[in-house]
């Protein structure tokens, strides 16, 4: 089953806006990705020969060769290259920008300016204009810190509250800091551009990888602030809520994920142990968290007498919310039967749906992943080689 593209007549909810991408990676793309799907027209700008780096970021590699992560992030886009080190193609790119509604970048702070693409230098150019930037770690003392979502999951406390146990941080498996800023990103233009209908003029959008990971940690920041405790490694449980982990079953671990007293009598009777639910120990959430370890052992003691499968079906017929470990293969086709319609065909590219709906403007499929060769910015006869645009490590964000 394939999601559905979207009505081609209907008017697509952000239908005239135009947001030139200059970002790379994943955050900004991921970010123009989510508007294009809504109608906005997104031009993704490259380096001559070059492109974005996620293009040869492979294995793995589609039934054509392409790279599967540059795909994921980058449909409904059209795409250009511009040599920025070229004084004719900074100037067609700055008679683009002339009539667009959104720029988004991820340099490392103060390049575009060296280049004449500063913030302050657009809006005189056109004061309508939102200026998105995307960096790992701001503008101001970590403007020379590159941004690489795995460094920030470091050193932004994310590991330090991920992984099988104590002394073994361990990464997400996925960039979901680049995600977070993404989708930071998607709400500060939406904002802006909000804002600009009653205004009449485009304004500075500011998002970096660390706040957006701060901002994301919710109830574990709001531990350290709000009561002093610096949370650490817990595995596979939550540091208020019990039972809420992995409990191996009769064939393989099954995520229970306990949030009130009533689910922890009705998981307690789905047992065949109601009296749990009146044991000291166990009576209110506090006193499970209090005694997680015991609980886990009689937890688990009795769901090995059944299936991981079996157990998913008992207890969401209770209200438990209960199911096994799936992998990414067991995911999809899990939201297939739920009817979440997760995969849309975008012109032969299999794609994730764009996960929001809306009733009247849903999200529309118009263009495949863009190729290199699509690229359309004419050049000047005097373009420098892609070795003379600005290197790599003048984009803060990966």
């Amino acid at each position: 089953m394939q999601g559905r593209a979207g009505d081609p007549g209907t008017v697509p909810a952000l239908g005239g806006l135009t947001i030139v991408d200059l970002s790379r990676v994943l955050a900004g793309p991921y970010a123009t990705m989510m508007l294009a799907d809504f109608g906005a027209r997104v031009i993704k700008v490259e380096r001559p020969g070059v492109g974005d780096e996620t293009r040869a970021w492979i294995p793995p590699a589609d039934s054509e060769g392409r790279s599967t992560y540059f795909a994921s992030v980058n449909r409904n886009k059209e795409g250009i290259t511009a040599d920025l080190a070229d004084d004719g193609d900074r100037e067609r790119l700055r008679e683009l920008l002339r009539d667009a509604d959104v720029l988004v970048e991820n340099f490392r702070a103060g390049t575009l300016e060296r280049l004449g693409f500063g913030y302050e230098e657009l809006r005189k150019l056109n004061p309508r204009l939102i200026y998105c930037s995307i960096t790992g770690f701001g503008s101001a003392g970590g403007a020379a810190l590159p941004g690489f979502d795995l460094l920030v999951q470091a050193v932004g406390g994310l590991m330090s509250i991920t992984g099988p146990r104590p002394g073994e941080p361990t990464k997400t498996g996925v960039a979901v800091v680049d995600v977070l800023a993404g989708l930071h990103a998607v709400t500060g233009i939406l904002t802006a551009v909000i804002a600009r209908e009653r205004t009449g003029t485009g304004q500075r959008v500011e998002v970096n990888l660390l706040s957006s990971l701060l901002s994301g940690l919710v109830n574990q920041a709001g531990s350290y602030l709000q009561a002093g405790v610096v949370p650490g490694i817990l595995g596979n449980a939550h540091p208020s809520i019990a039972p809420y982990e992995l409990f191996e079953t009769a064939d393989r671990p099954l995520a229970v994920a306990v949030g009130t007293d009533h689910q922890f009598r009705a998981l307690a009777a789905a047992l065949g142990a109601p009296g749990l639910a009146d044991d000291p120990r166990f009576r209110t959430n506090e006193r499970r968290v209090e005694h997680r370890a015991e609980l886990a052992a009689v937890l688990t003691e009795r769901l090995a007498g059944a299936r991981a499968g079996e157990w998913s079906a008992i207890l969401a017929a209770v209200g438990v919310p209960a199911g096994p470990i799936n992998t990414l293969d067991e995911a999809f086709a899990l939201a297939e039967r739920l009817g979440l319609a997760p995969v849309v065909d975008v012109h032969g590219s299999r794609q994730v749906a764009n996960p929001v709906t809306l009733s009247d403007t849903p999200a529309q499929y118009r263009l495949a992943p863009p190729a290199l060769a699509d690229a359309s910015l004419p050049k000047s006869s005097a373009a420098a080689s892609s070795a003379a645009h600005p290197p790599l490590d003048d984009r803060t964000t990966r």
